[in-house]
């Protein structure tokens, strides 16, 4: 009923306002002036209310953040988010003497010169030392805010010291998932070839990578197989779709098998420090914990398409892009429950989202956050599985088929079921 009555008297209003602008505008008429014609008291008028609206306007904006502060963030919760806020706050200072500044001239200047009969505005059309001054003065600032900026994205970004912990943060629509080291410290090599329900981020081990080429070749087997025995049946385009699927799978075996004999020529050369022994002890998981007052490398990729890994209390964000890693470090100075007693909420938790439109469920993107002490995160890391339990059963030597003798079986293979069931349906 309220906002009925709200409405009405807001029609009412508008309406009063036409019939007022109507009884002036007969006014005129009846007293001959033409309705171009402005008198001066209605142009200073206008000019005193101007300046009444531009002192209205700028207290508006002085006012709002103080209302609405309520709904900030909370301070930063990472040494690199207050090198972000002092730098959100140096550009809010250059702007803000740009904003008032051009402003106050604006309503000043509209103010004071307003119309005045007999008098015409001075032709002003151009000054050399002004240009100068707005343009060097500009570029100067600018120049400044662009080497401030890479300075705080080059620390963010910059190469951890030896030791850091190391975090992988996994994207794809549209969840999270993170993978911890081990015992060693240190994450282990990953392949996207990998990637199977049993192993979602390819993690690279002796078994995962045995286990991945004994099920290809059994799926080419099987394939095969089904093949020769509906040879005579199927038509000419679904044999050849099935071996274009086969030769899919015989090349990625091909190129497993050489991923097989790179990585145990890294394990000749570099022993207990090659990155493919590193990965039996990582641990995968769908929760996000962090330590607090710890030096964390943050690691990225993404299965799919780009995200965008934000976290906005600590005031960091990186896009996670397939086929490569991003990476970016966070030293954590406010634990989850510190962070709740300063926000006055007991159910506040830290949280990561994607801010990359990535796709119709981009908005349920998220994952909580728990920033704890560093014995808490200690008990809570030893409780996750490993990925590969110790004395799990090893992968088989790898084979030493060349890649000229498979790619010559990969040929020889894949147009032998075509020419068979082309000669069958010709002889039909």
């Amino acid at each position: 009923m309220m906002t009925l009555l709200i409405l009405a008297v807001l029609v009412l209003g508008f309406l009063v306002v036409l019939r007022l602008s109507r009884v002036a505008q007969l006014t005129s008429e009846l007293r001959g002036l033409r309705e171009e014609v402005i008198a001066e008291r209605t142009n200073r008028t206008q000019g005193r209310l101007m300046w009444l609206f531009g002192v209205v306007y700028l207290a508006l904006f002085i006012w709002l953040p103080f209302r609405y502060s309520d709904v900030f963030l909370p301070p930063p919760a990472s040494t690199q988010g207050v090198w972000i806020d002092d730098m959100y706050l140096y550009n809010w200072i250059m702007l803000g003497i740009v904003f008032f500044g051009t402003n106050i001239a604006l309503f000043y200047f509209v103010g004071k010169y307003y119309h005045r009969d007999g008098k015409r505005a001075f032709w002003y059309p151009h000054n050399n030392r002004l240009e100068l001054v707005w343009t060097v003065i500009p570029t100067i600032v600018l120049i400044g805010t662009i080497i401030y900026a890479l300075v705080v994205w080059n620390k963010i970004t910059a190469l951890p010291a030896p030791g850091t912990m190391e975090v992988e943060v996994y994207s794809k629509q549209f969840d999270w998932t993170f993978r911890y080291p081990g015992k060693d410290g240190k994450l282990g090599a990953s392949d996207y070839r990998l990637i199977t329900a049993e192993n979602p981020l390819g993690i690279v081990t002796r078994k995962s990578l045995g286990d991945r080429l004994a099920t290809l070749k059994q799926d080419l087997a099987k394939a095969e197989a089904d093949l020769a025995a509906k040879a005579n049946v199927l038509p000419a385009d679904k044999l050849a779709e099935r071996n274009e699927d086969m030769a899919h799978t015989r090349r990625m075996i091909e190129r497993l098998m050489g991923l097989q004999q790179l990585m145990e020529e890294d394990i000749k050369t570099n022993g207990k420090n090659s990155t493919y022994l590193l990965g039996a002890d990582d641990k995968v998981t769908k929760e996000f914990h962090l330590p607090v007052n710890t030096d964390v490398e943050l690691l990225f990729r993404s299965q799919d398409v780009i995200h965008s890994a934000y976290l906005p209390h600590m005031r960091a964000q990186m896009n996670t892009v397939p086929g490569m890693t991003t990476r970016m470090h966070l030293n954590l100075t406010i634990t989850t429950d510190s962070m709740r007693t300063i926000t006055k909420n007991e159910a506040f938790d830290y949280i990561l989202m994607c801010n990359k439109v990535c796709g119709i469920s981009h908005y349920n993107m998220q994952a909580p956050l728990t920033v704890e002490p560093a014995g808490a995160y200690k008990v809570w890391n030893i409780m996750l599985p490993v990925f590969e339990k110790p004395g799990a059963a090893k992968a088989e030597e790898p084979e030493t088929a060349s890649p000229a003798e498979a790619g010559t079986l990969t040929t020889d293979s894949a147009a032998a079921p075509v020419a068979a069931a082309a000669t069958n349906q010709e002889s039909n």
